[in-house]
């Protein structure tokens, strides 16, 4: 992995730019810590406050029967915040900012996005309302950053493992091919396929960076896995500060310590299971998510202490989940 010089000044600039996080290492356990160096500081530039815009393109039908979408697009504004960075593990939460019928900024908490230095496992989607723990190889995970993508109930929704590289004057990570479970804007649809198998890419641009995707849209046929549509995703981020961005970070300092717990619980099911099962709606994504979503609505109003709703969101979880053995018929094999 080569870095020029004017790269190698890019990145430093990044990394003097990025806040302290406690005890964070940036010592990657080797001679030449250079290329983490580089990397880690390219996931903190994805931080910050953004007009963003998501567009979905169908491209390719490959079953006769099938009539391809029309393009979808939106966007609006988003804060991406570090809420963890110990060094080997950095997490993002995105946040969407929009303005209510009053005229007022209204927070939904959007996607994160987790990456991990040389994993030794990472969940990954297995099949219907199924993620399963896989080890990922020794050869494989050198040098390697897994980043796992969670809903808004911070509920699992993909993993994958991939390498940043620093060239040819950009900055970019691109994923192995990775399954996932169908987005809202298509499971609504009651689609004749029912997953996708896609590789994403981010890269950091002049103005921001980019997500991009190259997804196979996949059904069965005749008993057997069969691509039905291609699709690509370009989901941009363009600094900005046209937004109430205090009213995300207000969310989050009120919300911080009941979200904490969300996610260690989910850690903790994946990790007593060897995965999650979780039943995943058309509408609302998870089965969780609405519940979670309004008990953190309601901290952040103080209408229901951190506590309780920390109590009422675990019942819920465990509740929601059984063990993966349980559900191993389900997958896709």
């Amino acid at each position: 992995m080569s870095i020029s010089l004017k790269s190698g000044l890019t990145i430093l600039s990044l990394l003097a730019a990025a806040p302290a996080f406690g005890q964070t290492s940036t010592d990657c356990g080797k001679a030449d810590c250079t290329a983490f160096n580089a990397d880690r500081a390219s996931i903190l530039a994805m931080a910050g406050t953004y007009r963003v815009k998501f567009d979905f393109r169908e491209t390719a039908a490959f079953v006769p029967d099938y009539e391809i979408y029309e393009p979808k697009r939106s966007g609006g504004f988003e804060a991406v915040r570090v809420i963890e960075d110990t060094g080997r593990v950095i997490r993002l939460q995105h946040l969407l900012v929009v303005k209510d019928e009053n005229d007022k900024p209204m927070i939904i908490k959007h996607w994160r996005q987790d990456w991990t230095y040389e994993p030794e496992t990472v969940l990954t989607y297995e099949g219907t309302d199924q993620w399963k723990l896989t080890p990922v190889s020794a050869e494989d995970r050198k040098d390697a950053w897994a980043q796992t993508v969670w809903q808004t109930d911070d509920s699992p929704r993909y993993g994958g493992v991939g390498y940043w590289k620093h060239d040819r004057g950009e900055h970019r990570w691109i994923s192995g091919e990775t399954d996932r479970p169908l987005a809202r804007r298509d499971a609504i649809r009651k689609p004749i396929y029912d997953h996708y198998v896609g590789t994403n890419r981010h890269a950091l641009t002049h103005q921001g960076w980019v997500h991009e995707q190259d997804n196979a849209k996949v059904g069965t046929r005749n008993g057997k896995p069969a691509t039905i549509v291609h699709e690509v995703v370009l989901n941009s981020y363009v600094p900005s500060t046209d937004f109430d961005f205090k009213a995300a970070d207000d969310y989050m300092a009120k919300t911080s310590t009941f979200w904490a717990a969300v996610r260690k619980e989910w850690d903790d099911v994946a990790a007593r299971n060897g995965g999650i099962h979780l039943v995943q709606e058309a509408e609302n994504g998870s089965s969780t998510g609405k519940q979670l979503m309004e008990l953190a609505d309601k901290v952040a109003k103080g209408e229901t202490g951190t506590a309780d709703a920390v109590s009422q969101a675990r019942h819920l979880i465990t509740a929601s989940t059984r063990p993966a053995a349980a559900t191993a018929g389900a997958s896709r094999g």
